[in-house]
């Protein structure tokens, strides 16, 4: 049975914190001729709008920018039906979605890392986990953390006899996709287990859901014994712990800025392979799970103000200074191909 702490008191916390980082709005009165734009989607880049709205708000006293994270598969639907202006995604549009609006522009945005954050009681240092072994921790073959294969490898660390609790997301995310890409990347087990890939999964009885990257976290921050997936920032703000991940070469990573910057060292010529391009990066030093964030704008907008608008805030997001900004919150900043990739795409939005 899980030990809980003092649970109502720190989820309000969190709460309180949620919606301060990922309820993103100015605060200051704005001229009566002033541009709204309402974006919604990923709560992985939710930090990185956030960050781009404030300081672009600054300079644009007749804009009003506005980003609801509730996930990128909200996001996508409410692109799709035309409720908002732009959506943020983890996971590309799929061949079906961009038929639906055949002039949407795609924009590789920002990148991040996906950490395995755990919370076992007694367990103060980094412990390692093997590819088999993650794909079977969250197949629920691997039920105990004093299993045989966990034991063996991490040596020295003494884990606790007791069950492991497994916090996925229960809503449609790009995180999901990117994570269980990886999953399935690494070898046939994880669809042998009749496992899936996407936003949203069918995920085995016995887990803990929970909503968004910052529900995850707080779950597992909460929940003595438990393990799952999160963004990186989300664990890093909460002070959560991290596995080191066995990587393609071998090698056990942690995510940091120079292992995220190895996984995204690939080079390709098309934004539909970049998701592709970091499912399980091959580098020496890659941490293993990263994955792109996308930008969905139209190709055209009625309000052409509206349009220009939304061409100069994203120019500006995919520019050094930019990126920089993510850089400050964890995220991986995109490389000049990268970016150009976004650039060219940007130039058919037409006003």
């Amino acid at each position: 049975m899980l030990k809980m702490r003092s649970a109502n008191t720190v989820i309000a916390s969190i709460a309180l914190l949620a919606c301060a980082a990922l309820i993103i709005c100015a605060h200051d009165a704005k001229p009566s001729d002033v541009i709204l734009v309402q974006g919604a989607g990923s709560t992985f880049a939710a930090p990185f709008y956030k960050k781009l709205v404030d300081e672009f708000d600054v300079t644009h006293r007749n804009v009003t920018i506005s980003y609801d994270a509730v996930g990128s598969g909200e996001g996508v639907k409410r692109f799709l039906a035309g409720t908002v202006d732009f959506a943020g995604s983890d996971e590309i549009l799929s061949e079906t979605e961009a038929a639906k609006i055949p002039d949407a522009i795609i924009l590789p945005f920002t990148a991040g890392m996906i950490a395995i954050a755990y919370n076992i009681p007694g367990v103060n240092t980094e412990i390692k986990l093997p590819r088999d072994v993650c794909v079977d921790i969250f197949t629920r073959k691997i039920r105990r953390w004093d299993d045989p294969r966990i034991v063996a490898a991490n040596p020295g660390i003494a884990f606790p006899r007791r069950d492991i609790a497994l916090v996925v997301r229960q809503d449609s995310s790009g995180t999901n996709a990117a994570f269980t890409s990886h999953l399935a990347a690494i070898g046939p087990a994880w669809r042998a287990a009749g496992m899936g890939v996407g936003k949203l999964i069918d995920w085995p009885a016995g887990i803990l859901p929970a909503s968004g990257n910052e529900g995850v976290a707080a779950r597992i921050r909460l929940s003595e014994g438990s393990i799952g997936y999160v963004e990186y920032w989300f664990a890093q703000r909460l002070g959560l712990k991290m596995a080191a991940m066995q990587n393609k070469a071998g090698a056990f990573i942690t995510p940091t800025e120079r292992s995220g910057e190895l996984a995204l060292a690939g080079r390709v010529a098309k934004v539909s392979e970049l998701a592709a391009s970091v499912a399980d990066p091959s580098g020496a030093g890659a941490y293993p799970i990263t994955t792109y964030s996308w930008m969905f704008l139209y190709g055209r907008y009625a309000d052409a103000a509206k349009g220009a608008t939304m061409r100069e805030f994203a120019r500006w997001g995919l520019s050094q200074a930019g990126q920089n900004y993510g850089a400050q919150l964890g995220y991986l900043p995109l490389s000049d191909d990268v970016t150009e990739l976004g650039n060219q795409a940007l130039r058919g939005l037409t006003e």
